[in-house]
Formats: C-alpha cells, sequence, structure tokens
C-alpha cells in the first residue's frame, strides 16, 4: 500500500485520543450466523483476543481444531473452542439472536460457566447484577470494542447503557483473570469483552418489532451501507419502552449505534464505532423478606397523598442518563512480523438517580442554612411545615484514552506482544434538591437541571460534591513460545499505575442549620478536603498449554489481578472522624488477587468438553463501614477471601437437529477474617460465605432446528446462598425454565428479504424467588439477643433486602431486511 496513506491512517488513531484529551481539560444485514474464532484476531472483529498474540507454529497447531469447528456442534452457540492457558468462554451470534430482543449483556451470558446473572425486568430495561466465581460484577473488568466502560470511579457496570442484541457479535469472559493487555484497572476478578458485528457488504435495511406484556414494545432499524470504495458501514436507531411489572412506573430507552470498517488493504484497516444511549427508568424498590411475604408484586407506592413527607413514592425514584462511547481500532501491518493495534475511546456520561427528601419552610432562614428555604416552596400561600423534595445524586464523566500494542514474531516458535495503555477519566458528582408538583409529588424537572432549590445568595443546595481526576497508566509485555507442536508456553507481565486526586466537600455553601425558632447551629456546615492517591503493583501471569491430539488439550494458569480503591474510598476515608480528636484520614488499601485454573477441554465430532479447576486468593476485599462521628459511609477492607471451585461444560450432538449443552459449577467463597465495619462493630465473618455467592449453579439447555424452525428450552438452577455476610438469613435455590422459538421465511422479493418471526417466553413455571441480595452493609440480618464484637459494642443489624425474579412474561418479534 501507499506509504503516506498508512502514515495518514496511523496518526489519525492516534490523534483521536489528543483532541477528546484536550477537551476534557477544557471543560444490515446480520453477521453470518456461525462465525469460526480465527488467530490472531482484533478487538473490532471479535470479543476473543486470548489467541491475538500466538506464535506462527501455535496458529497451525490449531488449525485442525479450527477447521473442525465449522462440522461441531458447540450447544447451539453456547460453547466456543478455546485454547489458551486459563478460563476462557465465548458465546457466539448464534446463542445471542435467540435471546430476547432488548436484552443486555449480562442476560446474554447467563449460560457461560461461573456466572450468576439475574434482573427485574427481562426486557433489558434493568441494569440487573452479575457475579463470576464469587467476584460482582464492579470488581470484573469489562470493555466494548476495545475500550473499557466500567465506571471510572466506583467501577459499576450499567448495561442498559451499551449496545442491541442485532448489533452483538460475540461475548468473552474470561472468568479468573484478564489479560494483561486489557485497558481495566479495576478487575480484581476476571473480565467480560464484547463486540459489535462487522458491516455487511450488502447495503439494506434490518428492521424488528417487538410486543409484549406490561405494554412492552420495542422498535429496531439498522441501516446497511455497503460497501462504498474501501468503507462500509452501518447505523442502528433502537427504542425499547416498558410498563413496570411490579409497582407503578415504566422504563424507555433509546440507543444510536454506528461502525465503520476502512479497509485500507488486505492488511490494514481501520474501525470506527460510536454507541450512544438515552434512558429515563423508574427503579424497582428491593425487598425485605417481610415485605414479599406480605405481597410479592409490590414496589414504590404508587398514589401520592397531597402534603406527604414519605419518600416511598415512585416518582421520587427515577433515573435519567445519557451517554455516548466513541472508539477506534487501527490495525496496521508493517512487515510480516510486526503489527500495531490502536485503540483511541472517548466516553461521556451525565445523569444520575433521585430519591425523596425534605425541605422545611422558614422565614428565619436569611442565610446559607442547609435544608431551610425561606420562601414558599409549594405555592400553598404559607411559609412554615417541612415540605418534600426529589434528591437526586448527579454525575458527570470526561473519559479519553488509548491503547496501543505492537505484536511481533521473533520466530515461527517465539512471538512478543508489548504496549501501553493511558487514560485520564474526570467525574464530578453531586446531591441536589428539585421541588415537586404538590398536588402530583412529580418533581418539576426530572434531570434536575434547572428547577434547583438554592440558598439566599443563588447557589444550590447541595449535600456533597465530589470531584476526581483518575490517571490510569499500564506498561504491558506478554511472550508466547512454541517450542514442539504440543506445548505452548505463555509468561505475562504488566505495570499499573493509577492515580486519584480530587476534593470532596460535605454541605458545600452551607454555614450551618437553623431551626424554625431561630436557632442556629453548625450542624451540616460545610467541610471539606483535597486528596491525592496514587497506587501501582506488578501483575505477573503465566501459563502452559499441552495439545495431545486435535482433540484434546490440557493448560494450567496462573495471574494476578489489581483493582485501586473506588473513588468514593479515596474521598469518604479523608473526611474520617471530622471534627473530632479521632479525625484522621483512613488507610486505603487496592485489592488484589492470585488466581489458578487448571483444566482440560475435549473437542469431539459429537461431543465437546470442557473442566476446570480453580483457586483465587483474593486479598483486601473493599466493603463500606460507618462513621460514627460524621455518620457517612467509609470504606475498610477484608483480608482475605478465598475462593474455591469447579466449573464444567459439555456439548452433544444428537443429530442434525438436536444438540444439547449444559454446565455446572461449583463455588465456595468463604471469608478468612472478621469484618471491621468501624462504628457499627466488628463481625464474626471469619469461615464464613460471601453473600450473593451460591455453591451450586447449572444451565441446560436443548436446541432443535429444522429448516426453517428452531427452538431451545433452556433452564438455569442457582443455588441457596447468603444475603447478609454473617451468613444469619439465607434464600433458597430456584430454577427458571424459558422457551426460545422462531421460524425464518423464505425471501419474498430481492427486496423483502429474509423475514423472521421469534417468540421469547421466561418463567414458564411462573416460580417466585429471590435473586439476588441488594444492600451489600447487610452485615448482620437481626441482633434480637443484642450480640457484641470483641470491644464490647453492639452489632448492628439490618435486614438484607433483595431483587425478585419476575412473574412469567413473554414477547413476540417479527422482522426482515429491506433493499
Amino acid at each position: 500500500m501507499n506509504r503516506n496513506t498508512l502514515s495518514a491512517a496511523i496518526a489519525f488513531s492516534l490523534c483521536l485520543v489528543a483532541g477528546t484529551a484536550a477537551a476534557q481539560d477544557s471543560q444490515a444485514q446480520e453477521a453470518p450466523a456461525s462465525t469460526t474464532t480465527t488467530q490472531r484476531s482484533n478487538v473490532s472483529s471479535s470479543s476473543n483476543t486470548t489467541n491475538d498474540n500466538a506464535t506462527r507454529r501455535a496458529a497451525e497447531q490449531m488449525s485442525a481444531v479450527q477447521v473442525r469447528a465449522s462440522s461441531l456442534s458447540l450447544g447451539g452457540g453456547l460453547m466456543s473452542i478455546q485454547d489458551a492457558p486459563k478460563a476462557v468462554s465465548t458465546i457466539s451470534r448464534d446463542a445471542i439472536k435467540q435471546a430476547a430482543p432488548g436484552a443486555t449483556f449480562i442476560q446474554a451470558i447467563d449460560s457461560i460457566p461461573g456466572v450468576v446473572s439475574s434482573t427485574d425486568d427481562v426486557t433489558g430495561t434493568n441494569d440487573g447484577n452479575i457475579s463470576i466465581r464469587g467476584f460482582p460484577i464492579d470488581e470484573v473488568g469489562v470493555t466494548v470494542n476495545g475500550a473499557p466502560i466500567n465506571d471510572s470511579g466506583n467501577y459499576k457496570i450499567y448495561p442498559t447503557e451499551y449496545g442491541d442484541t442485532e448489533n452483538m457479535g460475540d461475548i468473552t469472559v474470561q472468568q479468573g483473570y484478564p489479560d494483561n493487555d486489557t485497558p481495566i484497572s479495576g478487575a480484581a476478578g476476571g473480565s467480560i469483552a464484547w463486540v459489535t458485528v462487522d458491516p455487511s457488504h450488502t447495503a439494506g435495511l434490518d428492521f424488528s418489532q417487538s410486543l409484549g406484556q406490561n405494554s412492552y414494545h420495542r422498535t429496531f432499524f439498522r441501516l446497511n451501507t455497503g460497501d462504498t470504495g474501501p468503507v462500509r458501514s452501518w447505523l442502528s436507531y433502537s427504542n425499547n419502552e416498558t410498563e413496570l411489572w411490579r409497582g407503578r412506573g415504566k422504563a424507555k430507552i433509546t440507543k444510536v449505534d454506528g461502525k465503520s470498517v476502512w479497509t485500507i488493504d488486505d492488511r490494514n484497516s481501520v474501525t470506527f464505532s460510536v454507541q450512544y444511549n438515552r434512558e429515563v427508568k423508574t427503579n424497582y424498590e428491593s425487598l425485605t423478606k417481610a415485605q414479599v411475604a406480605q405481597q410479592y408484586k409490590q414496589s414504590y407506592a404508587s398514589v401520592y397523598t397531597p402534603g406527604s413527607t414519605s419518600s416511598n413514592f415512585y416518582a421520587l425514584h427515577q433515573n435519567p442518563f445519557r451517554n455516548y462511547l466513541a472508539s477506534a481500532d487501527g490495525e496496521f501491518t508493517f512487515t510480516d512480523s510486526l503489527r500495531l493495534s490502536v485503540v483511541p475511546y472517548f466516553q461521556y456520561g451525565e445523569g444520575g438517580g433521585g430519591s425523596g427528601s425534605t425541605v422545611t419552610e422558614n422565614a428565619l432562614a436569611n442565610g446559607n442554612y442547609y435544608h431551610s428555604v425561606n420562601y414558599d416552596l409549594d405555592g400553598d400561600g404559607k411559609l412554615s411545615g417541612t415540605k418534600l423534595v426529589n434528591s437526586f445524586s448527579n454525575s458527570i464523566t470526561y473519559r479519553p484514552g488509548i491503547i496501543a500494542k505492537l505484536n511481533q514474531d521473533l520466530t515461527d516458535n517465539n512471538s512478543l506482544e508489548y504496549g501501553l495503555w493511558w487514560e485520564r477519566p474526570r467525574q464530578q458528582q453531586d446531591q441536589v434538591f428539585v421541588p415537586v408538583d404538590p398536588e402530583t409529588g412529580i418533581p418539576v424537572d426530572t434531570w434536575a437541571k434547572t428547577q434547583r432549590i438554592s440558598f439566599p445568595d443563588g447557589t444550590a443546595q447541595k449535600s456533597y460534591i465530589n470531584y476526581t481526576t483518575t490517571t490510569n497508566e499500564k506498561a504491558f509485555i506478554t511472550d508466547n513460545w512454541t517450542p514442539t507442536d504440543k506445548l505452548t508456553f505463555t509468561g505475562s507481565l504488566a505495570y499499573v499505575w493509577s492515580k486519584r486526586d480530587g476534593d470532596v466537600y460535605e454541605y458545600p455553601d452551607s454555614i450551618g442549620s437553623i431551626s424554625t425558632a431561630g436557632k442556629v447551629t453548625a450542624t451540616n456546615a460545610a467541610y471539606g478536603t483535597s486528596v491525592n492517591k496514587t497506587f501501582h503493583k506488578f501483575t505477573p501471569s503465566g501459563g502452559v498449554k499441552y495439545q495431545l491430539n486435535d482433540q484434546n488439550q490440557f493448560y494450567f494458569g496462573m495471574g494476578k489481578t489489581f483493582r485501586a480503591p473506588i473513588n468514593g474510598a479515596i474521598l469518604s476515608n479523608a473526611l474520617y472522624g471530622n471534627g473530632t480528636a479521632k479525625a484522621a484520614p483512613l488507610p486505603n488499601k487496592p485489592e488484589t488477587s492470585v488466581t489458578a485454573d487448571l483444566g482440560w477441554r475435549f473437542y469431539g465430532d459429537s461431543f465437546s468438553a470442557n473442566v476446570d479447576a480453580y483457586a483465587s486468593n483474593f486479598n483486601n476485599k473493599q466493603v463500606s463501614g460507618y462513621d460514627e462521628n460524621t455518620g457517612l459511609t467509609v470504606y475498610t477492607q477484608l483480608p482475605k477471601v478465598h475462593m474455591r471451585g469447579l466449573n464444567s461444560e459439555v456439548s452433544y450432538k444428537l443429530d442434525e437437529n438436536w444438540s444439547v449443552y449444559a454446565n455446572y459449577n461449583y463455588t465456595r467463597s468463604l471469608m478468612q477474617a472478621n469484618l471491621d465495619s468501624l462504628g457499627d462493630g466488628i463481625y464474626y465473618t471469619k469461615g464464613k460465605t460471601l453473600l450473593n455467592s451460591p455453591k451450586n449453579t447449572g444451565y441446560v439447555a436443548v436446541n432443535f432446528k429444522n429448516g426453517p424452525f428452531w427452538a431451545q428450552l433452556n433452564a438455569k438452577y442457582q443455588g441457596a446462598s447468603w444475603g447478609d455476610w454473617s451468613n444469619t438469613q439465607k434464600i433458597g435455590g430456584y430454577t427458571t425454565l424459558n422457551l426460545n422459538a422462531g421460524w425464518n421465511f423464505p425471501d419474498f422479493s430481492p427486496s423483502f428479504r429474509s423475514p423472521y418471526i421469534k417468540l421469547n417466553l421466561f418463567n414458564l413455571a411462573d416460580r417466585k424467588a429471590f435473586t439476588y441480595a441488594s444492600n451489600i452493609s447487610a452485615f448482620l440480618a437481626s441482633n434480637p439477643d443484642k450480640i457484641k464484637d470483641a470491644n464490647g459494642t453492639t452489632l448492628f443489624a439490618s435486614a438484607p433486602y433483595y431483587s425478585v425474579l419476575q412473574e412469567r412474561t413473554f414477547m413476540v418479534t417479527f422482522g426482515a431486511s429491506f433493499f
């Protein structure tokens, strides 16, 4: 190719992030139904990049297995061929297409070994919950098209913000530890990666419409440009709406996604991706066991009584958010033995969540007194009384970053991958207050942007404001060595450096509190500080794979992970004991984990299997505590948790029409020390099991396909688990039975192609169950006997509250491609 063109393409890819960093500082047709995993894949084409630095000999070594893959039936796409010396699972496009049309990526991976997934609403309008081998989602790293999407502050994942199932290519889970080239600083456990489908070479318009219970309706369009010279693209739009199945409220999520591939020549390309999301949804209320016993289908109150100050009204619990993620993937070949990959990205997000609070009308509040106003807030003609308001926790994030790496073949038997990752997200978080309509109780401004409750000097009243700049940097190198046709050794080392600096203020601009009698106190007067903390760690990993023959491989791998403390821990801990003799910042320690995988894989003509035994030693698990002096949530560490377990899966092809997939997983997650919550006491957790960590889980799917008709009946079993850290309240296990089925019609005409209809039935048996313990600060469910800790402190008790399983639900989708 023209050398100037290549230079320009590389320069353009690198410059994409420079502009976003400067801005931050200044304030189709479906993809093929079945694709074989290719060697040396890149993030624009496959989520499974564990083999992107395979040696030439290793590529040849796996060729026979890859050729065989086209004739294997791996559970209807629920199982894929792997060759990394550690635990890896990929769910393919085949399986994703069968899922509910608006499903999130965590719903799509519910069948993967070691994954425990749940959601309050199967329509894909609820973020849901997930854990992998006992690690919750904020301890698992997630990337989309090679860019990280964990919250830069607290590492949480909000799956509704990313992706339509029609655009999802494949999804890969590394259950134990991520590859060192992954741009993640917050993964103490494993990782999830997924990609969007590549644009079709053929122009057209894809359309689908879904309908279902609870006024569910979803519309999806995707325009495919086909080949326009060296570039092909698609642009999609979806609108997903439903009413809540329990309680009052609704959710509406609108997405606009796009992808373009610029094929410079057969050795060089640049892929551009963008994902935009706007959502406004009512949250489901998590319920205690006592509430569920009273009424299963309850949530926040549906009716507002004028004059009420109760925060339990559904309209106060809205979650509006908008965000976009733009990224590129430049893949350049310099020589036959040297390749460059560059992935710049920029992420923006703005929005938050509401709840209820109160403000007092007080004619004497002529200064900046917190939670008091000197005007008629509700328009009743009087200046007195306590009034209900909407408290809105707001967040805004600017996140530029880039990862660049070189893949170099030293010989046919030896290859290196080395590179750098850098990002510098900036995040501001605060909580403001908005009036509600006195007759309906509905907030006057859902997004809390224009009608905030203010002090007399015009500044908005806030309960807190946090500002954090995070700088993450990583350097990594990985060596793959294949000395024989049967042996592959992998060794990797990364150095991760994470810096968090910022400011935290409680009750900013407030001079204190004032009573209706005019008494002024320093309660709720502004205070705060600035912080600057740096954390760094080496994260080595290594593994060996023995390829006995085309069917059997054995592997052993071990790796270390690192997770810097969340921004809330850095900021809140800096205020510990404020205003008292105990005032001193609490220490923060990064989480680390060392995981070992020992496994066997077998890929046969009709039967395939994978068995993986693992052990993880998890250090400094971050948990929330209580500062009794300030009333703030602070953060401490649980010194050690040991995870031990087994993941296994099998796929069997009975004949051309029938296939079966099944997995079984055993997980033991035991805390090795007591939990010091500071103000609430030291809880007796040594030897106890982590909450939301069932010992036994399993999944079975029976797949049938005959001509245009296909169907899948699947069942997911989740064993009993604990709702509190002290293991005093248990929730029972349950099995969910689901049915997916469809009919693919022949083309009606050259301009009306691939019409289909799809049915998704969830929870066929209409089972009722608790699915997930939502309040992670439930250290002890109850304490009627006033149990004390070793220091004589009576242990504080808090009843766990849970998400619950959705009732039987159906969705029908019909779609086609045009032009």
